[in-house]
């Protein structure tokens, strides 16, 4: 009996061994080159990471990350999509409840509202450690669109600016054989295109585009806010900035009202020749006006001072609360890779936030209309980073109506803006 219960007690110890032995393997094992935790390479689980991207992204990102799984076999991907019109609201569900996805993709625009909510993982300690995240390959507006203070909460995954489109046949015919460079030649354009008759124009100006006056009021000058944050929308290169953009309103130039959308009056016989958009309208363009294949292009924005554009696009970010923070991140350094951002741009026709990859994409680099949207790349900068702006662009929207429609007057108007967007950044 005695050697009977000897012999269990020694084969339970061993079995203990054995077992704790097990567990102390798991815990040592580091993390791979590829991402993968060393719990999930050790045990040979996978570990699954979600990724919320919206609008024609979400349709496409699958396809991308089939083939970041096959490279990193321990980590399933699985992406979520969210209309642009509900994601805010869902994101911030996700904030409150300390519950969502591992890698968000984050509208350039929304970064300072959820860095503020503590949403997003700082990535800066993970910067000198990866290649793929280094500022350098990225253009520095869109890096700028990550960086808050001394930290960085994001990676540039597309980017997007504003430029001119406009009809090179229609504007031949009224002198210009090449697009206007400066503000007194979008003005006179625009004019010598309105005069060809009734029912013609010459600049689109979108009453609803936030970014329009911010952009040219920088071409005139402007910083908009100053160096302690307080706001300059009542200063002189702001109001001239203003003053300009009525003007084609005042002298029959720009449309109010048309009620045509913008391939709707760019083709045929070119109702509105000139309007200023992003990249995603030369595809719809191509798509629903070929008729027009050889008669417009695109141009870097006419400079005043300069010719700023605004930079938008979207990141890819990390989840403050995410449990497999190491293997988002290993999707989002697939994602920034040069070969990774030329496959992007083929199947969505996205612009790379990766500056290498303008070069391996024929299209990129030898189209002159990429050429144009790279130069004005070039000369873009992203709106204040600030989780305010949203609220100040909504109303000074109000107030540019008033000036066109009612013929406000300018200086009050923007005496009034002013004094509204100061009490908008002291909540």
């Amino acid at each position: 009996m005695r050697r009977n219960k000897r012999f269990a007690w020694m084969a339970g110890m061993l079995a203990l061994i054995l077992v704790l032995a097990g567990c102390g393997g798991s815990k040592n094992s580091g993390s791979n080159g590829g991402g993968t935790s060393g719990d999930a390479a050790s045990s040979g689980k996978k570990v699954k990471i979600s990724v919320w991207a919206m609008g024609d992204e979400a349709k496409q990102l699958p396809s991308i990350a089939e083939e970041f799984m096959k490279e990193n076999p321990d980590i399933i991907v699985e992406v979520q999509a969210l209309p642009w019109a509900n994601a805010h609201d869902k994101l911030l569900t996700a904030v409150a409840s300390k519950s969502g996805p591992d890698v968000i993709q984050m509208g350039t625009t929304w970064m300072a509202e959820f860095v503020n909510a503590g949403a997003l993982k700082d990535l800066t300690p993970y910067i000198d450690q990866y290649p793929e995240l280094a500022p350098e390959q990225f253009y520095e507006g869109a890096v700028g669109t990550t960086k808050f203070g001394d930290k960085i909460y994001g990676i540039p995954w597309y980017t997007e600016t504003r430029f001119l489109y406009y009809r090179s046949d229609l504007l031949a015919e009224v002198g210009y054989a090449e697009p206007p460079k400066t503000w007194d030649e979008l003005r006179d354009a625009a004019k010598k295109l309105a005069e060809r008759g009734e029912g013609k124009y010459g600049l689109s100006i979108d009453m609803n585009e936030q970014s329009l006056t911010f952009m040219f009021a920088r071409q005139n000058g402007s910083r908009l806010l100053d160096e302690n944050g307080k706001p300059l929308f009542n200063e002189p290169e702001f109001r001239e900035a203003v003053e300009f953009l009525k003007g084609f309103f005042d002298d029959g130039s720009a449309p109010l009202d048309l009620g045509l959308d913008a391939v709707q009056a760019f083709a045929g016989d070119g109702i509105v020749p000139m309007f200023i958009s992003g990249p995603w309208m030369i595809n719809i363009i191509q798509t629903q006006a070929p008729d027009l294949e050889g008669k417009w292009s695109v141009a870097p924005l006419p400079a005043k001072k300069n010719n700023l554009s605004v930079l938008g696009g979207s990141n890819l970010t990390v989840f403050e609360y995410s449990k497999h923070p190491e293997e988002a991140l290993a999707f989002i350094r697939y994602m920034s890779k040069k070969e990774t951002q030329v496959k992007w741009n083929e199947l969505t026709k996205s612009l790379p936030a990766n500056i290498a990859a303008w070069d391996e994409v024929p299209a990129l680099h030898e189209d002159p209309k990429y050429q144009a949207i790279r130069e004005q790349l070039e000369h873009s900068e992203h709106l204040p980073m600030i989780v305010q702006w949203e609220k100040i662009a909504q109303t000074y929207l109000e107030s540019f109506e008033r000036i066109v429609r009612a013929d406000a007057d300018i200086q009050a108007e923007l005496d009034a803006f002013n004094a509204e967007a100061e009490r908008i950044l002291s909540k």
